[in-house]
Parts: C-alpha cells; structure tokens; sequence
C-alpha cells in the first residue's frame, strides 16, 4: 500500500461516547464501516451501542474510560489496540457542563472541568498520536464548542476549558503538517443532549437568559447530535490531500413568517 493511501480498514475511537454527540458519532462512523472502540465512565450504556452496531452488522467494542485518569486512559487504549488493531482515527468528544458564576465557583470544581474538558484531551492524546506519526497517517478530531469563539456567561470553566482545546489543537495542526496525520476541530452551536439535564430548573433559566441578555441565543433551535456526527464522519472520510481543519455547525434559524 502507498504511504499515501488510506488503508481500507480504520479503527476508530470515541471518547464520551455514552451519549450525545458521542453516541452518533460511534454509530455513524459505523455505518461507514469503520471498526469503532466506545469509551466512558457510564461503559453499559456504550456496551448497549455495541450490540446496535453489531446487530446492523458493524464492529464494535467498548471499554470503560475516565479521561481525567491517565492509568484508565492507559489501559484503554492497550484494550482498544488488542481488540481493533491500530487505531487510524481518534474523536476527542468527552465533555461536561455545570453552569456558574466565575467568582462564586470553587477553584477545585473550575479546576477539575478544565481537566475534564481540555487535559483529558491531551491524555487521548499522548495515548493515540504518536503511533499515528510513526504510521505517518491518521485523523484526530476534537469536538470543542461555539463557546470557545464566542464566551457564554454561567459556563466559565467549559468556556476556558474549550478556547484552550481549540489553542492545542491549532498548534498540534502546525506541529504536525507533513506528518500524514490530520488534526481539525468540529464546533458544535446549540445542541441536544444530556449536558444541561443535571441542572436544576433555576439554573437553567438563568443561562439561558444569560444567552438572550448577550445575544448568543437569536433563535430557539437546536441542532441534533447526528449533526455533528455527520461532520466528523465528512472529516475523516476526505481523502489523502485534503484537510478539513475547521467545521463550524450551527441549527438553522426556522422560516420566518410572512408579516
């Protein structure tokens, strides 16, 4: 094969895939027939994935996965290897939200959403890339957040936390160009899932008002996490020769009614 194809099998892992974006983007890379590794800390709902997948004939595993512990990100990635082979394509999409103002919030909560949203990154990271460099090809694919361009207030930490995922990420783009292996950011507006529904009602309210007082909500729709999952996969198919670096995806404003 030429070092400068794509081979025709390419296993690929996705982080926070219990849920949300997470979830589509295993089942979607599935459907294009990718063998696909399922990580998070909740593994029976990843592992009900599973099956789905491989009833719709695909392959796939999942494993227990706590980015914020490199001994678990360690020990995933030698299950992942054992079970799928190299790995050609890493999604970094685990994440989380908890709303709160910056200088009521304890500095140990900011501090451990940061290591949740941006240094478990970089374990997936050191776990995954260096083998993809001696290969000389792969694809990582972060999944970072409009707030990372655009501060929403009440989300502080996830807001610091996405701006230094994209600051990595812009520099990994650098520091590997000629390597064969591709970096890009997929930037979710608005979305569906589960991040938000630990909050209590008061909460909520108060960020979402946050949104409308700063202009950051100009309309009440969300984007679906097959969305998002559709970008990544359009990443990671394009061929040899081709980077798609950035993909910003925002829902679409509803019609405007006739006055």
């Amino acid at each position: 094969m030429s070092k400068y194809a794509q081979p025709e099998r390419r296993p690929a892992v996705v982080s926070g895939a219990s849920s949300g974006i997470g979830a589509a983007a295993a089942l979607t890379l599935a459907r294009a027939g990718h063998p696909v590794a399922l990580g998070a800390r909740r593994v029976e709902r990843c592992a009900e994935l599973v099956e789905q997948i491989r009833s719709d004939g695909g392959e796939a595993v999942a494993h227990p996965l706590d980015v914020t512990d490199a001994s678990s990100v360690e020990a995933f990635a030698k299950a992942v290897v054992a079970d799928l082979g190299d790995v050609e394509v890493l999604v970094s999409n685990a994440g989380h939200v908890a709303p709160g103002i910056v200088h009521e919030v304890e500095t140990e909560r900011f501090a451990a959403e940061i290591d949740l949203n941006l240094l478990g990154a970089h374990r997936l990271v050191r776990a995954f890339v260096p083998a993809m460099v001696s290969r000389t090809r792969g694809d990582v694919v972060f999944v970072s957040s409009d707030v990372a361009v655009r501060a929403r207030p009440f989300m502080s930490s996830y807001a610091a936390g996405k701006w230094g995922l994209e600051g990595m990420a812009h520099a990994m783009q650098m520091e590997l160009e000629g390597s064969g292996v591709r970096v890009s950011i997929v930037r979710p507006g608005p979305t569906w899932s589960e991040m938000g529904t630990d909050w209590d009602d008061e909460e909520a309210a108060q960020v979402l008002n946050g949104w409308v007082k700063f202009g950051l909500a100009r309309h009440p729709h969300f984007l679906k996490p097959a969305a998002l999952a559709d970008a990544i996969a359009t990443i990671v198919a394009a061929p040899r020769g081709v980077h798609l670096n950035l993909i910003e995806v925002n829902p679409e404003a509803p019609l405007q009614e006739e006055k």
